[in-house]
């Protein structure tokens, strides 16, 4: 489990990297349209093709990582319907520790 948190934190990272620079490449490209001449038209073509392969791939990202959040939690749904009464006492269980640590830590 903690190899999968891992992965999904790791995941989340990249997705917030990304977006920054995204960001980024957005506000280049709107001090670029100020600049003239045919070579920053030609960094605005280029910055601007590779600003919306950027943003579809970052659409692309999002998509699998709701995908696989919506499987993760369609399987825990079906797990907990298959046993009840494990997911009761693993309820249970996590609420006796936690009133135990919030206990331990009034003292």
């Amino acid at each position: 489990m903690t190899q999968d948190h891992d992965l999904a934190a790791a995941r989340q990272r990249l997705l917030d990297d990304f977006g920054k620079i995204v960001t980024d490449t957005e506000t280049l490209l709107r001090s670029l349209a100020s600049v003239s001449g045919e070579k920053a038209a030609e960094m605005r073509n280029t910055v601007g093709a590779n600003l919306e392969a950027a943003k579809g791939r970052l659409r692309e990202l999002q998509g699998d990582a709701m995908d696989k959040a919506t499987g993760a939690a369609r399987e825990a749904d079906a797990y907990v319907k298959g046993n009840p009464w494990t997911a009761v006492g693993v309820a249970a269980a996590a609420g006796v520790i936690i009133g135990i640590m919030i206990a331990s830590n009034r003292r």
